[in-house]
C-alpha cells in the first residue's frame, strides 16, 4: 500500500507542476482545492506554495466572476496572503445586495467569507446574504451540490476538521465526473495508511491508560484516551508527527485529570498538598501525599521528563517549557478550589475570567503543541504566549465560556 501510494504521489506531484505553467486560474485553484479536501496536500507543499504565489501575482483575481474572486480570496487568505475584501465590491447592486443566482458561485462567498477580520463589512454582510440565498435555492439544487450546501451551513469549511472532512469528502470527489484518478487513489491509500498509524498509536496509548489505572486510584476520572487523542489529530495529523500525537495524548489526560480531581474529587487538604507536591517537582515529594495520589503524581512526573528529555535529543530549544505548562495547569485548577472552599461568588464576569481563561488551560495546550512539533517558534513567543495576549486570551474565553455551558447544562 506504501509503495503504491508513493506511485501515485509522483503522478500527482508531475500533474501539480504541469498546472504552475498553465494560465487556467480556476483550474489551479480548483486543484489546491481538492488536494487540501482530500487530504494530501501535506504531500506538496512546496508545489502548493509556488501555485498560490503565481495566483496571488495574478491580476485576473480582480477582474473575474464570483466563483473565481471566492475561491481565489479564499485560498490565498487561508494561507496567509493579504487580500482586500474590497474585490467583492463589484459584485453588489445598489442596495447592497450580491448580484448572483448561481449557487456554486454563492458557495464559494459564503466559504470566503468567514475569513472575515473585524470590520470588514462587506464580508459580515456576504454572510448574511449568501446564507438565506442558499437556504432558499436548497431544494431546487441537484443532490450532490445540495449536500455540500448543508455541510456548509452547518459548519464553513475553513471551521470543519480536516481529517473528518476528508472522510467525508473523498467518497463526494468519487462521484464528481472531473476527478483525478491519480489524485483519488492516492487520498484512498493516504488515509488508509495514516489511520493505520492512528491505531497504532491508540493501542499505544491504551495500554499506557490501563497501566496509570492499575497503579492509580483513578475512581474520580472520565476515560478519554480516545477523545483527546481525536483532539489532537484536529491540529497534528501528518505522519511524521506521531510521537507528538502520542505524548499530547498523554499531557492532554493529564490536564483532564486535573479538570476531574480538583473540581470533583480533592479536599481543600488534598488540593494544596497535591499542589505543592507539583511546584516542588521532585518524586520525593510524594511523600507528602495519600496513597492514592502517590502514583498518579509520579506518572505525571516521569511521563513529562521523559518527554522532555526527548525534546532535548531532539535538539528542542523550547523543551525545559513542558515542565512549567503542566505546573501552571495545576495551579489554575487550585486557585478555583480557593474559591470553591471559601463559597466566594465573583461579583463580575471579567473578574470569574481573570482566575478561569488559565484553568481553560488552552494556552497551555497551544503551546504544548507547538513545543511538541519542533523549534517551529522560538522561546521568545512562547514565553509572550504565557503572558496571556490577546489573541491568546480571547481564544482561552472562548473555551473557558463554552465548557461552562456544557457543564451548566
Amino acid at each position: 500500500m506504501t509503495e503504491m501510494a508513493s506511485i501515485k504521489k509522483e503522478r500527482v506531484r508531475k500533474s501539480i507542476l504541469a498546472a504552475g505553467s498553465s494560465s487556467d486560474l480556476p483550474m489551479k485553484m480548483e486543484l489546491i482545492d481538492t488536494l487540501q479536501r482530500t487530504g494530501v496536500a501535506y504531500h506538496f507543499g512546496k508545489e502548493i506554495q509556488d501555485l498560490l504565489h503565481g495566483i496571488h501575482a495574478d491580476d485576473q483575481g480582480s477582474s473575474d466572476d464570483l466563483r473565481t474572486t471566492a475561491a481565489r480570496f479564499y485560498l490565498l487568505r487561508t494561507h496567509g496572503y493579504h487580500v482586500s475584501p474590497d474585490v467583492f465590491m463589484k459584485f453588489r447592486d445598489d442596495r447592497g445586495n450580491f448580484v448572483s443566482n448561481d449557487a456554486d458561485s454563492l458557495l464559494a462567498l459564503y466559504n470566503a467569507s468567514y475569513l472575515r477580520t473585524r470590520g470588514e463589512e462587506v464580508l459580515d454582510d456576504a454572510i448574511i446574504f449568501t446564507n438565506n440565498r442558499l437556504q432558499c435555492m436548497l431544494e431546487h439544487l441537484e443532490p450532490q451540490l445540495a449536500e455540500e450546501v448543508r455541510c456548509a451551513l452547518k459548519t464553513p469549511i475553513f471551521r470543519r476538521v480536516k481529517r473528518v472532512e476528508t472522510r467525508r469528502y473523498i467518497p463526494v470527489y468519487e462521484k464528481k465526473a472531473t476527478r483525478d484518478e491519480d489524485i483519488l487513489e492516492l487520498a484512498k491509500l493516504d488515509f488508509n495508511i495514516l489511520q493505520t498509524i492512528y491505531c497504532k498509536e491508540l493501542k499505544t496509548l491504551r495500554i499506557w491508560w490501563k497501566d496509570l489505572k492499575s497503579q492509580t486510584d483513578l475512581q474520580f476520572a472520565r476515560d478519554r484516551i480516545v477523545e483527546m487523542h481525536f483532539w489532537v489529530l484536529g491540529v497534528v495529523y501528518e505522519p511524521q508527527h506521531s510521537y507528538s500525537r502520542v505524548i499530547l495524548t498523554k499531557l492532554n489526560i493529564f490536564i483532564s485529570l486535573f479538570d476531574d480531581f480538583y473540581d470533583n474529587y480533592s479536599s481543600t487538604e488534598e488540593s494544596n498538598t497535591f499542589t505543592a507536591a507539583m511546584e516542588r517537582w521532585d518524586e520525593q515529594a510524594a511523600e507528602q501525599l495519600p496513597a492514592h495520589l502517590k502514583a498518579l503524581y509520579i506518572n505525571i512526573l516521569n511521563t513529562t521528563n521523559d518527554f522532555e528529555e526527548e525534546l532535548k535529543r531532539q535538539k528542542n530549544k523550547n523543551a525545559e517549557l513542558v515542565k512549567e505548562l503542566v505546573i501552571d495547569v495545576a495551579k489554575c485548577y487550585h486557585a478555583e478550589v480557593k474559591w470553591r472552599d471559601e463559597h466566594y461568588v465573583p461579583t463580575s464576569v471579567e473578574e470569574h475570567l481573570q482566575i478561569s481563561v488559565g484553568s481553560s488551560a488552552c494556552m497551555h495546550i497551544i503551546s504544548l503543541v507547538f513545543i511538541s512539533m519542533g523549534n517551529v517558534t522560538t522561546k521568545e513567543v512562547l514565553e509572550w504566549a504565557l503572558t496571556y495576549p490577546k489573541i491568546v486570551r480571547c481564544v482561552c474565553i472562548i473555551g473557558r465560556i463554552g465548557n461552562d455551558m456544557v457543564s451548566h447544562e
